[in-house]
């Protein structure tokens, strides 16, 4: 794909894989428009950008409704045009189910799944009437399967795959491709973000996290995957192998998936 001059909303583009891939993108000359909640990180993640001037910011709360609507309100004005749009917001859970609040699991469901519906609605739109343009959803292993202290996490994820699936079905004669992509092992800070059982950012990183692959061979490997047009793809390291024994043998898949470790 020639990212030049390509304009591309990145959604949770403060750290991690979306930061990861709006330096990658900007590197390739794409214009990147720069989006998460707190200003002060996107500023940096702008400063770290090869083309800088081929950039903006717009503040951006999943939570809030009002401020989504007025992310799209500031993305007409300044940008119009959207040639692709990446989902990489959220946030992750280490909790046990029965000791998690509802609270708690609504903030990471408007965090990884409602607060995109408004963003993606608007965006597709414009691309419908492009004729052309990318969705690119940031998903998760566990948007493919349940696992310990995941259980709200995984149904944001799960919610994701059944949603970009079936919104893929009506609007892919109309020029517009979604791009699912499912990480294994990351080396961000996800772990560190993660929600306890009471709503509260646990500051603990995870061994399996940490000795995953890094966010910019991750944003790599995704930018190979929207080259090749695959619709659904992993990315990460070695546990990508976990993706095919749990499509060719679940019943073994699941034995091997309770001898993990949760963190």
């Amino acid at each position: 794909m020639n990212w030049e001059n390509k304009k591309v909303w990145v959604i949770g583009a403060s750290s991690g894989i979306g930061q990861s891939l709006a330096i990658a993108i900007n590197h390739l000359g794409g214009f990147v428009v720069l989006s998460s909640r707190s200003s002060s990180s996107l500023e940096d993640t702008q400063r770290q950008l090869r083309f800088p001037e081929k950039s903006g910011v717009i503040a951006l709360d999943l939570t809030d409704e009002k401020s989504i609507a007025q992310a799209n309100a500031q993305y007409e004005a300044q940008f119009q045009q959207i040639d692709v749009l990446i989902h990489s917001g959220g946030i992750s859970q280490r909790s046990l189910a029965l000791e998690t609040t509802l609270a708690s699991t609504e903030l990471i469901l408007k965090s990884n799944f409602l607060g995109q519906i408004p963003i993606t609605q608007y965006a597709a739109k414009k691309m419908i009437e492009q004729r052309n343009g990318k969705i690119v959803v940031v998903t998760s292993f566990t948007g493919k399967w349940g696992f310990f202290l995941r259980s709200s996490y995984a149904a944001s994820k799960h919610a994701l795959h059944g949603y970009y699936d079936s919104l893929r079905m009506e609007i892919e004669n109309a020029g517009v491709q979604i791009h699912l992509v499912t990480p294994g092992f990351i080396a961000t800070d996800i772990s560190k973000n993660a929600l306890d059982g009471q709503g509260k950012a646990t500051g603990e990183m995870d061994n399996n996290q940490q000795q995953g692959i890094s966010a910019s061979l991750c944003a790599q490997q995704i930018l190979q995957g929207i080259d090749k047009e695959k619709t659904e793809f992993g990315v990460g390291g070695k546990e990508l192998k976990a993706l095919w024994i749990h499509q060719y043998f679940p019943s073994l898949f699941q034995k091997i998936l309770r001898k993990q470790s949760a963190r």
